[in-house]
């Protein structure tokens, strides 16, 4: 005896060897003996042998038509065997009620399986769907082969164009695309990148990075979407002294500004303003969530991405020639530079000048501070009292005599760059940061005492983190301190000043300290701040590279940081070395550098000589 039986999905065919009811002794079509359950068991005939019988119901089979068997088969669920003895018009052989069990086990689109050996025809409507997609995935591996054929061959599939970057970065995995180009890149063993740029797709490295960092964080887009315009500035009481920026020329969202007022007895009023959305940005306003969003405004060579749109920077922006709203700290310092007092408010200054760094650092450094013989320039005596005021701010904080940093300045027209260094811990850095770190510090101060909740940074062991409690900053020497001096570029410096002038005025905090919106925007600002920065730094090793290229330099020098770890002469562009003897740190090397690839961000830098110590 014969049968045909079901197993892992699959139709077989076998010899029946022993019959035991519950389960049979059986011999497969291919020879091998097994065990099997009685109800695996579709059909049993006589003749012929299995082999045979699956053979001549695989022949059979391919000459079925399934729409037709559909057609026959009626609404009813049906035995396979009963279908069978219908569409051949008598009691079929065992090969041909195997064929049409083969056909409808291999048409699960026309008929459903419903249980052992039955099944049901599929709806009229759902056939036609699935003849469609069946008809769809068709063409889809039709295009994808053709597509990938194209990639292969270093060519570009025109519906790719759009796709590049999103391809390259950020790809959508069930997309005919992104398969086309796994199926080009398992044949020709390159990464999607590399086949990619090999087609042509990236003729911009630049736009490369860019994009990577645009699907990333801002994937809508960087404009601004059409917002009601903020609340004007309240009527607010006038500064009475003109007050002077300082920041370099590229610099929209002017956040600080300074003024001094020198009095008979030697003391001095220093007004530390900072522009002050907060009394235009309402708590939850379409705007407040814009700021939220992005949290800071983000930097890289030759642009940038502001937090906050055009038209609302131009309304608080500290620009001159204006009476612009202001957070002020008016401090009260005596002759000896003693802090006397300190009072917080809000007020509308007078920004009688925009300093910039360009053309005061000729004029304001350490070679023509007190020097008499130095040309005179606005805000002359300000600035050096100031300095002064600084260099004491400094040494309270035991930070006195800091060595001095170079720091670079990127310059990027078009497709060419100027990098350009730059001293840090000048008198204008100094100036700048001291008084910043001043109002940091005391307006943290200020939340603390009135047990407002803040944004503090803390230090310890090394470890710089975020808190909404004041704690330490070890690295600046304070018992506490809480961005608060640029508002316009930071939404952590936005939310403190908000509470900061509620503190001033004795109004209620806007943000109790069990705000659940706190411990977000704190959470949301650190990971994006880090992600701000390290793109930042990414595309400025970028232009480093594109700089080293544009000059066509070949060897430099490098100083050793540690084992094989070089940082190339005048640029702030660390690398590895090959090729080098045991060196140690402070080392100074001539290294050769090129293989430049632009879209790794990396170059070769091999060991030349060495050149002394530093």
């Amino acid at each position: 005896m014969q049968l045909f039986y079901e197993e892992d999905g699959d139709i077989k065919a076998g010899t029946i060897l022993a019959d035991n009811d519950a389960s049979l002794q059986i011999e497969s079509q291919h020879g091998k003996r097994t065990k099997l359950k009685a109800g695996h068991v579709l059909l049993r005939y006589a003749t012929p042998g299995a082999a045979e019988a699956m053979e001549s119901a695989r022949r059979l089979a391919s000459e079925i038509d399934a729409d037709f068997l559909w057609e026959v088969a009626g609404a009813d669920e049906f035995a396979f065997a009963d279908l069978a003895a219908e569409y051949y018009g008598k009691t079929p052989s065992g090969p041909e009620a195997g064929a049409v069990l083969l056909t409808l086990h291999g048409a699960p689109i026309y008929f459903y399986k419903k249980g052992k050996g039955r099944y049901k025809a599929a709806p009229a409507d759902s056939l036609a769907a699935a003849k469609a997609a069946l008809e769809r995935k068709a063409r889809e591996a039709e295009l994808r082969a053709e597509w990938a054929d194209q990639l292969k061959s270093g060519g570009l599939p025109e519906p790719f164009r759009a796709k590049v970057f999103e391809l390259a970065h950020k790809p959508d995995k069930n997309s005919l695309e992104y398969k086309a180009l796994m199926d080009a890149c398992g044949e020709t063993g390159l990464s999607p990148v590399r086949l990619l740029d090999k087609c042509g797709a990236i003729p911009s490295s630049h736009e490369f990075h860019l994009q990577a960092f645009l699907l990333e964080h801002f994937p809508k887009g960087t404009g601004f979407p059409t917002l009601a315009p903020p609340e004007p500035p309240p009527e607010l009481p006038a500064g009475d002294a003109p007050a002077f920026s300082i920041d370099d020329a590229a610099t929209t969202e002017i956040d600080d500004a300074f003024s001094v007022v020198f009095r008979p007895d030697g003391s001095v009023r220093v007004g530390i303003h900072i522009a002050a959305p907060a009394l235009g940005i309402l708590p939850g306003s379409e705007l407040d969530h814009l700021a939220a969003g992005r949290l800071s405004t983000v930097y890289m060579p030759g642009g940038k991405i502001t937090m906050l749109p055009e038209g609302l920077v131009d309304r608080y922006t500290l620009a001159e020639n204006r009476d612009c709203p202001a957070l002020s700290l008016y401090v009260e310092v005596a002759p000896d530079y003693s802090i006397v007092s300190l009072a917080s408010q809000a007020d509308a200054i007078r920004i009688a000048a925009n300093l910039r760094h360009e053309t005061l650092e000729p004029l304001f450094n350490e070679d023509t501070i007190r020097n008499p013989a130095a040309p005179g320039y606005p805000f002359r005596t300000e600035l050096e009292w100031l300095w002064g005021f600084a260099c004491h701010l400094e040494a309270a904080r035991g930070k006195a005599d800091q060595v001095q940093r170079l720091d670079y300045n990127f310059k990027v027209d078009g497709e060419r760059v100027q990098i350009v260094p730059r001293v840090r811990g000048n008198p204008i850095d100094k100036l700048v940061s001291e008084l910043m770190i001043l109002a940091n510090s005391r307006w943290g101060k200020l939340l603390a005492e009135h047990d407002y909740a803040g944004m503090y940074r803390a230090q310890s062991q090394g470890k710089v983190r975020m808190t909404l409690k004041p704690a330490p900053h070890e690295g600046l020497g304070l018992e506490c301190y809480a961005w608060s001096t640029s508002p316009l570029r930071r939404y952590v410096d936005l939310i403190n000043q908000r509470q900061i002038l509620a503190a001033a005025r004795g109004d209620k905090p806007v943000y109790p300290g069990n705000d659940p919106m706190l411990f977000a925007a704190m959470r949301d600002f650190e990971l994006a701040y880090d992600a701000y920065n390290d793109f930042q730094r990414k595309m400025e090793r970028y232009w480093c590279l594109r700089w080293l290229i544009q000059e066509g330099i070949a060897e430099m020098e490098a100083t050793v940081l540690k084992e094989n770890l070089v940082r190339l002469a005048g640029l702030p562009l660390v690398t590895r070395m090959v090729g080098a003897p045991a060196l140690g740190p402070g080392d100074v090397v001539r290294v050769a550098v090129g293989d430049f690839d632009l879209l790794d961000n990396e170059l070769s830098c091999r060991y030349l000589a060495g050149a002394g110590a530093a």
